[in-house]
């Protein structure tokens, strides 16, 4: 009877469940046709039980929010992408075999940029952090497996409608330019962060982004685009309410769903982010171990073994009572999320450098210069200064480092603090700093040593790990050391000290100042050197003969900033520079310098005259020439020949004002050629001979060439060469060239003729055949 009563009362509470639960799943029903594009999930909710059913309630508010999400979707102001923004999408879209994992080392960085421009804004006014978690400097990264989305948040400064439309929708021309310039030549879209457009590198992986962002000044908004050449903004007034900041929305790809592994994205931020100097989260999984009741089944088990015990064991405690007994459990593997902090690296110029080992600094260069090679910078600087002005420091070669001082005035403008004394202070003992960490990296290469010292170096394994460092530094930055010699007056000492150059004896190799004046001649008192378009052109230069005949060593300088250089060098280690192409070159004692000069003077005078038209200053005897007879040379402080060369190429070069600078042209000759011994006879025999002055006019236009100048009238010097030809060849000054016949074209005209009637004969057959049939 009992069992009877219990069914009836279970039937009857059915019937009464049933019409509730009936109305639910219509609920749900109607629900489900109108679908919201991002439902939250029940477990979202505080305090819902999982799978758990939605109350009446629970479902019309839900449908409300789904339909006030897209009313405003469907009313969100719509944009085209520039056409620069939408050339630069295409070629990260179908980059299908690009390192993809740089869209997450992008995403971080931005969001560093962020919160730094935040921080930055809080020194001054601490309000505009807020309160509690808004407060928070930190970036939080999260996974939803089931809807594929990866979601990147920052408390950043935030954007505003304006910034989401500038920042998101146009970019600099210029850098898209030289991005897509690079890509063509490289192929390489690892260096897209460089040019300011990383955001778009998320397309590696998303079909689908949203960029949600509150900025203090403004109302929080949402901006989304499926990469289609337009994208969408609206007002957000179905998310969860950011307070500040800006959280992005990978709705990735099916060929990216790797992305939604944690370990994955542990290694890429430990990889990418390590030096990030704000904390990174993840809301990761962990496995713990928890203690729950254990089942009735396992416990009655656990009773019947108890009392299969052997009787006569003795029994413990048996006067507690049963209350007291503690209730049996097991332990069980359970699954609970957490923010999980990534990045812990403390900041290294904030380290004793004692402590920071190399691979750390390699690191940290990658980081700071977003360089994710294999390669480590050449060398790098880590130091603290103290003084007017505290500030810790890493300097690299490559050029690029981090400086942090707590003494910089904040409460002034950023145009104030550019002119800052404290700025200035920084800056000259950065510029020393790098310069002797650059002098460090030629002290410690092997190449850069004497012979006699490298016997003992080369044994050492780390000495030949820096053997040719020097030289592959100077390649990459050396026209920047030549500049710097440029504008620099209180450093260029130290500059030159960088210079490295080729000489007539340096086979090839590159040579310092102090290695030049090592080797210099007793009695040597100027350092040589020669400027010009390439080296093979300068070793075969007139200038350089009887230097090279005494064994002087001479700078080769083939590069056009070595002119510009040149200028502001004049000397080194009480060392004066002497250019051997102009006026003023001393090379040792002649004897029979007077004799000679007094035995020329006359040609020299003739000759000067003869060149009256050419405005040549003068004409003397040379001490620089052994093969050549002679030589056009530039006053001392005036343009060489390479330099007016370099002027007159300028695109808006202006021949009036070069005539001031333009140095005065000397024409040299040397007394010992035979054909200057063979000039000087004619000379005393007829001066008026126009024959001669004829030779002493080309000799010239010749010398002026053989010097580097350019001719201003090429068409005379070609005119006198072929008189000079017809000279050597005994033919008449008076010969002509003979007269072009008209027969040529009578021929062809006749031809044409002939062509006519023959094709008239050959028709004529066919017209007989016609008239028989």
């Amino acid at each position: 009877m009992r069992k009877w009563t219990i069914s009836v009362l279970f039937l009857l509470c059915l019937l009464f469940l049933f019409p509730d639960q009936g109305r639910k799943i219509h609920a749900n029903a109607k629900g489900d046709s109108d679908a919201p594009v991002d439902p939250p999930k029940v477990e979202e909710k505080i305090g819902a039980v999982p799978n758990g059913l939605s109350t009446d309630s629970d479902v019309a508010k839900r449908e409300a929010e789904s339909m006030s999400r897209r009313a405003l979707r469907a009313n969100a102001k719509k944009f085209e992408f520039q056409a620069e923004v939408s050339r630069l999408m295409d070629i990260i879209i179908n980059s299908l075999y690009s390192n993809k994992d740089i869209f997450l080392r992008e995403l971080i960085s931005n969001a560093s940029d962020a919160l730094d421009k935040i921080r930055f804004l809080s020194l001054t006014d601490k309000e505009v952090l807020g309160e509690g978690d808004n407060a928070k400097l930190e970036m939080q990264i999260k996974l939803d497996k089931e809807k594929k989305i990866l979601s990147i948040r920052d408390r950043g400064i935030g954007m505003t409608k304006e910034d989401l439309i500038k920042n998101l929708g146009t970019i600099a021309k210029s850098g898209t330019s030289a991005f897509v310039e690079k890509m063509q030549t490289s192929g390489d879209l690892n260096l897209i962060g460089q040019f300011g457009v990383g955001f778009y590198s998320v397309y590696l992986v998303a079909d689908y982004v949203e960029v949600i962002s509150k900025h203090n000044d403004d109302k929080q908004h949402v901006w989304e685009s499926k990469a289609d050449g337009a994208f969408a903004i609206s007002e957000d007034e179905w998310n969860e309410p950011l307070g500040r900041g800006t959280e992005i929305r990978l709705h990735l790809r099916d060929e990216a769903q790797e992305y939604l592994d944690e370990y994955k994205l542990k290694e890429l931020v430990k990889k990418y982010s390590e030096f990030i100097n704000f904390p990174i989260h993840l809301w990761a999984s962990k496995e713990v171990d928890e203690e729950v009741p254990a089942d009735e089944d396992e416990s009655s088990v656990d009773e019947e073994t108890s009392e299969n015990k052997s009787s006569d064991e003795e029994e413990v405690d048996t006067d507690k009572d049963e209350d007291e007994k503690k209730p049996k459990t097991k332990t069980v593997k359970k699954t609970t999320y957490e923010w999980e902090l990534l990045n812990d690296m403390k900041a290294i110029w904030l380290r004793n450098p004692k402590e920071v080992t190399d691979e750390e600094y390699t690191k940290f260069y990658h980081s700071l210069a977003k360089d994710f090679g294999d390669e480590r910078p050449l060398t790098w600087s880590h130091f603290t200064a103290e003084g007017d002005v505290e500030f810790k420091a890493v300097l690299f070669v490559p050029p690029k480092g981090l400086v942090d001082s707590d003494t910089l005035p904040l409460n002034v403008s950023r145009e104030m603090l550019q002119q800052h004394s404290s700025l200035k202070t920084i800056k000259k003992k950065l510029i020393r700093k790098a310069l002797d960490m650059i002098r460090k990296i030629a002290d410690e290469d092997p190449d850069e040593s004497s012979a006699k010292d490298k016997k003992d170096i080369e044994e050492s394994s780390d000495i030949r790990d820096k053997k040719g460092q020097y030289v592959k530094f100077w390649n990459e930055f050396g026209r920047s050391i030549k500049l710097g010699i440029i504008e620099d007056a209180t450093n260029r000492n130290r500059l030159a000290k960088l210079l490295r150059f080729e000489t007539n004896k340096s086979n090839g190799k590159l040579t310092s100042l102090d290695q030049y004046i090592s080797r210099m001649k007793s009695g040597q008192k100027d350092v040589f050197y020669i400027t010009g378009t390439s080296k093979e052109q300068l070793e075969k230069s007139p200038f350089l003969e009887r230097l090279i005949k005494k064994n002087y060593e001479v700078i080769l300088f083939a590069d056009p900033v070595d002119e510009y250089m040149m200028q502001y060098l004049m000397d080194y280690e009480d060392k004066k520079f002497q250019n051997v192409s102009k006026e003023g070159l001393k090379i040792g004692k002649d004897s029979k310098d007077k004799e000679l000069k007094e035995s020329f003077k006359e040609l020299a005078k003739w000759w000067k005259g003869a060149l009256a038209s050419e405005n040549v200053d003068d004409v003397k005897i040379s001490n620089r020439l052994s093969g050549s007879p002679c030589v056009v040379v530039t006053s001392k402080y005036g343009w060489s020949a390479n330099m007016e060369r370099i002027m007159q190429s300028q695109t808006l070069s202006d021949a009036r004002k070069q005539a001031y600078m333009r140095g005065k042209r000397v024409l040299e000759i040397n007394p010992r050629h035979p054909i200057i011994k063979e000039l000087q006879e004619k000379v005393v025999k007829d001066p008026e001979d126009e024959s001669v002055k004829q030779t002493a006019q080309l000799m010239y236009q010749t010398a002026l060439l053989e010097s580097g100048f350019i001719l201003n009238d090429p068409k005379d010097f070609a005119s006198r060469i072929y008189s000079s030809v017809k000279n050597s060849l005994r033919i008449s000054p008076d010969a002509t060239v003979e007269e072009e016949d008209d027969i040529e074209e009578a021929e062809a005209e006749s031809n044409t003729k002939e062509t006519g009637s023959s094709s008239k004969s050959e028709e004529a057959p066919e017209d007989d055949l016609k008239d028989e049939l």
